[in-house]
């Protein structure tokens, strides 16, 4: 009985799935931007443009590449760019964001000691639409900041 291996020339399952993922939303695939994909996917919430071209300058990937890469992916719509009221933009995948929140509506935790910021459970807000709510809650395009001290802090 003999057994095949795939060639070492031949992508493998997650590199033509991000190639895929990529054309299918418009854009090239590069190596930088796929470089760039695979940060945000490996990320457990939102990440400073910073934080993505710091892991990536091994790589020779340098920050204003990183930045435009971040733009073409949240104008493509496979990511979200958010500001914790930081004056700081994160960015995350959209379909990260759909595993933790409905569908527009988005909250976060950013912690006031040392700047974490991560994803909240959808079950922690529920949006109802009521006469007086402003259309873009009951439409739940909202964006919810939670501030407080996360519990590697508070320890």
């Amino acid at each position: 009985m003999s057994t095949t291996k795939a060639s070492s020339t031949e992508p493998s399952e997650h590199v033509t799935e991000l190639r895929d993922v990529l054309r299918a939303a418009g854009l090239r695939t590069t190596m930088p931007r796929m470089a760039v994909y695979t940060q945000l996917q490996g990320a457990r919430g939102p990440v400073s443009h910073g934080e993505v071209a710091e892991a990536l300058e091994p790589r020779g990937i340098d920050r204003a590449t990183v930045y435009r890469i971040l733009i073409d992916l949240c104008d493509a719509g496979l990511a979200q760019r958010t500001d914790s009221g930081d004056h700081l933009w994160r960015f995350e995948l959209e379909s990260k964001r759909d595993k933790h929140h409905d569908a527009g509506a988005h909250a976060h935790f950013t912690c006031t000691d040392c700047g974490t910021v991560e994803c909240l459970p959808k079950a922690v807000l529920q949006l109802t639409k009521q006469p007086k709510v402003p259309r873009a809650v009951a439409q739940k395009r909202v964006e919810i900041q939670v501030k407080g001290v996360c519990d590697a802090c508070a320890t």
